[in-house]
């Protein structure tokens, strides 16, 4: 498993990156009304061109086919698997060659109705025992997210029990400024 990550959103020009990326991803990136939307859309597709360089030696522009629930894939390579993920300070991009999900949140305030809408019993203790509450929901809420980003079905099941009962193992790191948490997930093989 390979993680490209980044937080230099604004650190590159904007109008010559739009140039660089695929037509399919250059027209999803102008939905973006704000250009940080664009941006992180564009950074993300960067960082798995530059994965895709990096690990399989692949230099034209990838090309997205999608599920039916609009999960992503790589046309003509099946072999490929990644995800991607962008929060207002970050973007980052996983490739390996089994299934996997991400994602990446900033660390923010929540309301209590949010924690109680989209955490089981164990959670919400695991949330009230923490020192800092909003790292220990977005820390659960990576999880929950990069698990059904795995699977690739959006959210079809109650998110209380996204984790339960599941054999997943994740990766869950905080950037060293605190600003945001990413999970990575993959199956147990």
């Amino acid at each position: 498993m390979h993680v490209f990550l980044s937080d230099e959103i604004w650190d590159f020009d904007l109008a010559a990156a739009l140039g660089e990326i695929s037509e399919q991803r250059r027209e999803l990136a102008l939905k973006f009304k704000h250009e940080l939307g664009q941006r992180l859309c564009v950074l993300a597709y960067q960082l798995l061109k530059r994965g895709l360089r990096e690990v399989y030696g692949i230099e034209e522009n990838p090309i997205f086919i999608y599920n039916v629930y609009g999960k992503p894939s790589i046309a003509g390579h099946p072999e490929i698997f990644f995800n991607l993920s962008h929060c207002k300070e970050a973007a980052i991009c996983v490739i390996s060659d089994r299934p996997v999900g991400v994602d990446v949140e900033s660390v923010r305030s929540f309301n209590d109705s949010l924690v109680h809408y989209t955490m089981n019993d164990d959670e919400i203790c695991e949330i009230e025992a923490a020192d800092n509450k909003a790292v220990a929901f977005i820390r659960l809420w990576t999880k929950k997210e990069a698990a059904l980003k795995l699977i690739g079905t959006g959210i079809s099941k109650d998110m209380k029990e996204v984790l339960r009962g599941e054999r997943l193992h994740f990766e869950t790191f905080m950037d060293p400024q605190q600003r945001f948490i990413y999970s990575v997930c993959q199956n147990y093989t």
